[in-house]
């Protein structure tokens, strides 16, 4: 990529341009969320899909806070001293996926540094939580990197999770600038730990932003080495600069380019492949239908 191309972009292309929603879905969820006092990434990370997923009816709940410890160059969560955990949220995030008629949730969370197991114990309480008042309900996590603590990754699959998310975000080259106290090998070995920990009864998913300055055979590299860790599932999303203080888009990647990375991407092996410039980690999560025998518990 030449120094012209590297130029920060800025004007949407018409591919990236959303119509916001007429009826009153969006409404009913942003009472419920206010009634129940939850967070969600989709507003907290300023999402571009969460009209889109509102009007369906579908959140991904963000627990533990909504004050992140770390503060990566694209991420809109705030950055700041986080708030004790609330002992009652994961029975409002279990009323509120009860109240929503959810058949698949995603649950993620900010970075908790300030806690011994980065807030590992707090994801499994509101896994059994969800299970028990939404029996037969997929569960999906995304979690933070839990600085790669064996104990706090165990105490998440202790809860049984059918899927566990966790995003490599960007190539190796561009993490430093990019993910903020991450790197790049942590976020491959708690995959990795997962995938030998509970081998073919839980799924691992992984994601990359596209459009901050990676070049196309490290974005190969980067889908390999999550194909070596063992990555079930990939979401491949492009980049969108939440504010003017946050990293800028080197390039809008093209419909056609997305495409033709998600059929190298399950040339690779990739069980479910999700890649468009509209895609996030839990848009459309619920499009990948786990086998039958998976959905018990």
């Amino acid at each position: 990529m030449t120094a012209a191309e590297l130029k920060p972009r800025s004007r949407l292309p018409e591919w990236l341009r959303i119509t916001l929603p007429t009826s009153d879905s969006f409404a009913r969820m942003r009472s419920l969320l206010d009634e129940l006092k939850l967070h969600t990434v989709c507003e907290s990370a300023k999402c571009p899909n969460h009209w889109e997923c509102w009007e369906k009816g579908t959140a991904t709940f963000m627990i533990a806070g909504d004050r992140c410890t770390r503060a990566c160059g694209f991420c809109a969560v705030s950055t700041a001293k986080p708030l004790p955990l609330e002992a009652d949220e994961p029975r409002r995030v279990a009323e509120a996926t009860r109240r929503m008629k959810l058949k698949h949730i995603v649950i993620t969370a900010v970075a908790r540094d300030d806690l011994a197991d980065g807030g590992a114990e707090h994801f499994r309480k509101t896994v059994e939580a969800v299970r028990e008042l939404n029996p037969g309900i997929v569960i999906e996590v995304l979690v933070p990197d839990f600085n790669d603590r064996d104990a706090a990754i165990e105490s998440v699959l202790a809860a049984n999770p059918h899927i566990f998310n966790h995003n490599l975000e960007t190539v190796r080259r561009l993490t430093p600038s990019v993910r903020h106290r991450a790197t790049y090998d942590r976020s491959l070995s708690v995959l990795q730990k997962v995938k030998a920990k509970r081998g073919d009864t839980i799924y691992t998913k992984s994601g990359l932003m596209l459009g901050l300055g990676e070049a196309e055979d490290e974005v190969m590299v980067a889908l390999e080495d999550l194909r070596g860790a063992g990555c079930d599932i990939l979401t491949l999303g492009q980049y969108l600069q939440p504010t003017l203080k946050h990293l800028p888009v080197v390039e809008f990647v093209s419909p056609a380019k997305f495409e033709e990375y998600g059929r190298r991407a399950g040339e690779l092996g990739f069980v479910h492949v999700a890649s468009g410039p509209m895609v996030r980690s839990s848009y459309h999560a619920d499009e990948f239908n786990l086998p039958s025998m998976q959905r018990q518990g």
